[in-house]
């Protein structure tokens, strides 16, 4: 690696989506044309907790120089050619071997101790030369950015979630690519469900926010149920229920967000929380499906979604997105600026300030986007609005 030219380094954190290749393939173009050297960190955070500087070997695992040689066809694919994980520096749960012995204060935690390694990310920004760092992933990456722009770094965000909730901007990278996967796979599957003449349940990605079941139930003409809404388990029934006997092929469909729920049902978290806290929940489409045949005698067919929408490559609008998201970055650090993050805004492109991590997730306007009474996307009432529906008024341009 040339000292001799400024350095940036770029990673990708949190769960993987299409499009990512796209912002990478973006950034390491725009930065060469301007003679500026980029530097991939691999799997995500942990590249920069883990890795040990002076071992040649944890270096090369941990560290690659980024060129237009090695990534002129990776925006050809899905997935992330960096790799990702989901460790945060302030909460990492098992210490790389160099530093166990390095006299670290651990912390306790309901699933054992955690180590801040903060400064061991701050000194390996300094060892490395990086002078400005590009961080892609959701809210748990975006907090990590917001703590070492804090804390000195010159950080430059860029948002990606196929949940589509993070904050202080309309589009998250793979929120489209998630869209087009859901409708081909409900698309498909209608003709296995009228075959059957039965009650389709599909589950989608959706934690905190609804907008991947909204969007997709909108373009497939379907009811829905998202986190920001607790529907009425005996009206949900009665409605989809109805809608079956009134369909020809007797059958219906309902979109569920991961994080969906209705009157009475708490939602079920099991195995290890993550490096920020999350846990996984129990499949919400079973459970329903069980309520549904206990409740009507009713068959149904469950089908989980969520891991298919991460695979594979991205759509136009992902790909479109991304390397726009990417050169925008790079404009960003051409002109001297940080703690920012690319953003759409009012359907324009935007830098607004990487989020505060007190907001927590982005959510679903209840009262402009979603039916309470027929638990369907609203449909009209769209002008002036932009194409994601969802203005934004309070985002802080960088």
């Amino acid at each position: 690696m040339n000292a001799k030219r400024k350095r940036i380094g770029i990673l990708t954190g949190g769960g993987d989506v299409p499009g990512l290749n796209s912002v990478i393939k973006s950034v390491v173009y725009r930065g060469w044309e301007n003679g500026l050297e980029v530097v991939g960190i691999r799997r995500g955070f942990q590249g920069l907790t883990h890795v040990d500087l002076d071992d040649p070997s944890s270096a090369s695992r941990y560290i690659v120089p980024l060129d237009r040689e090695n990534c002129r066809t990776i925006d050809r694919s899905g997935g992330t050619m960096l790799h990702t994980s989901r460790v945060g520096p302030s909460k990492v749960t098992k210490l790389p071997p160099h530093l166990v012995n390095a006299g670290i204060p651990s912390r306790p935690g309901p699933n054992g101790p955690s180590w801040d390694l903060t400064p061991q990310v701050l000194e390996n920004v300094q060892r490395l030369g990086i002078e400005y760092l590009i961080c892609i992933g959701g809210d748990g990456t975006l907090t990590s950015a917001a703590q070492l722009n804090s804390l000195g770094v010159k950080v430059i965000g860029i948002p990606k979630t196929m949940d589509n909730d993070v904050q202080g901007t309309e589009y998250c990278i793979g929120f489209s690519t998630a869209i087009t996967r859901a409708t081909d796979a409900i698309e498909r599957q209608r003709t296995t469900v009228g075959s059957h003449e039965r009650i389709g349940i599909f589950r989608v990605f959706g934690r905190d926010a609804g907008f991947t079941a909204l969007y997709t139930a909108h373009v497939t003409s379907n009811r829905c149920v998202i986190p920001e809404f607790k529907v009425d388990l005996e009206k949900l029934i009665d409605l989809l229920v109805t809608e079956k006997r009134g369909n020809p092929s007797n059958y219906a469909i309902v979109v569920l967000s991961e994080g969906a729920t209705w009157n009475g049902y708490q939602v079920v978290e099991y195995g290890q929380p993550d490096a920020f806290g999350r846990r996984r929940k129990a499949s919400v489409a079973e459970v329903l499906a069980e309520e549904f045949h206990r409740r009507t005698g009713e068959e149904t067919i469950v089908s989980d979604l969520t891991y298919d929408l991460r695979s594979g490559e991205p759509d136009f609008i992902d790909k479109l997105v991304a390397s726009t998201y990417g050169t925008m970055a790079l404009d960003a650090i051409l002109a001297g600026k940080s703690g920012v993050m690319a953003a759409l805004v009012g359907g324009t492109y935007q830098l607004v300030s990487i989020p505060d991590p007190r907001l927590g997730p982005r959510k679903v306007d209840v009262a402009s986007m979603y039916n309470t009474d027929r638990y369907r996307p609203l449909y009209g009432n769209k002008l002036g609005l932009p194409i994601f529906l969802c203005q934004l008024d309070g985002a802080k341009k960088g």
